[in-house]
């Protein structure tokens, strides 16, 4: 249930909410609104009796009661749209962020070309894996830790905050003592463990759709960060496995406008992992941006061909600055802010 507090109430009132939900055996979660604050109290299906018992408390507007499994992801917790800080880039409730970098870590001269270009033209956070998660236990694997570290020299040269991803409960310390975002990938979608641990963490976190996970089970799954404590998830649509074999994975796009219409959280979209070609990554992207996503994640390389993992949908210098062109006229027309 959500428990709308009065506009204006006391911070005592609101002390007394908390301290009587947490009595009563609920685990409180506070949104803080334009003008009102909401706390949601995650527990037992609430009676009648109790909801009235607590509309009675001084402070309190009203309280309803969230139907939908997904408490806390829910339009029913918090009607505007939220924003998520990563670094000082906001994503979400008007606000559109562009993160793009490498598939994966290679070097310190491929990074360091991949940034620029994704800097130059106008990206605001840095992306690259320094673990990656591959079909393939002979494929490339990422630097790890070494990868890490070249990401944080490349924050520490430009400023851009860094989107990294993690793939089991026990690296999420080493990555999120670097990562400005924790990225869970769509072969993570529904690793449980994993998801609690990234939200115990309280850094942002960016949380790829599952292959083969629909729209209900991804919002649950997002749950389990939320129900941690951490509100500062962006949900990442990237396509899923059907039929079609003409592109690597099939775009969703109606994905965006079902997520945005039930969740107030931000949802990105990942164009280059949908395509697989990068001649069909702006087609994807500029879709995205249309259909009111709050941001889209992009991978660039300086030579895409000699890429050690998804060479053939990472776009180069003149590719890239063509897309952020087009993005931006597309991005404005909608309403969207984007800085950069």
């Amino acid at each position: 249930m959500v428990i709308v507090m009065q506009k204006g109430a006391a911070p005592e009132a609101r002390e007394r909410v908390l301290n009587e939900v947490v009595s009563l055996g609920f685990t409180p979660h506070v949104s803080e609104g334009e003008s009102r604050t909401l706390i949601g109290a995650i527990g037992p299906a609430p009676t009648e009796e109790l909801r009235e018992h607590l509309r009675a408390l001084p402070g309190v507007e009203t309280v309803v009661r969230i139907t939908k499994p997904y408490k806390l992801a829910s339009r029913e917790f918090r009607h505007d749209d939220s924003r998520v800080l990563i670094g000082d880039v906001a994503t979400g409730a008007g606000a559109f962020a562009v993160a793009a970098g490498p598939c994966g870590v290679e070097s310190a001269e491929q990074l360091r070309g991949a940034t620029d270009i994704a800097r130059r033209h106008g990206a605001r956070v840095l992306r690259g894996g320094a673990f990656k998660p591959r079909t393939s236990p002979y494929s490339f694997q990422g630097l790890g830790a070494e990868g890490l570290a070249l990401l944080a020299a490349e924050r520490e040269r430009t400023g851009m905050p860094i989107v990294t991803e993690v793939t089991a409960p026990d690296l999420v310390e080493t990555v999120a003592a670097t990562a400005d975002m924790l990225q869970i990938g769509a072969r993570n979608s529904q690793n449980f463990a994993l998801l609690a641990e990234c939200g115990k963490a309280g850094k942002p976190v960016l949380f790829k759709r599952g292959l083969s996970t629909s729209i209900a089970e991804f919002l649950q799954a997002a749950e389990y960060v939320l129900s941690q404590g951490n509100p500062n998830v962006v949900l990442c649509e990237r396509g899923i496995r059907t039929f079609e074999t003409s592109t690597r994975f099939t775009l969703d796009i109606s994905a965006v406008a079902v997520l945005k219409e039930l969740s107030h959280l931000p949802v990105w979209v990942d164009p280059s992992h949908a395509a697989g070609r990068r001649a069909l990554v702006p087609s994807l992207a500029l879709a995205a941006v249309a259909a009111g996503a709050d941001g889209i994640i992009v991978e660039v390389h300086p030579v895409p061909e000699e890429a050690k993992s998804d060479a053939a949908q990472q776009l180069d210098d003149a590719e890239f600055d063509a897309l952020m062109t087009r993005v931006r006229a597309v991005a404005i027309a909608v309403g969207k802010q984007i800085d950069g």
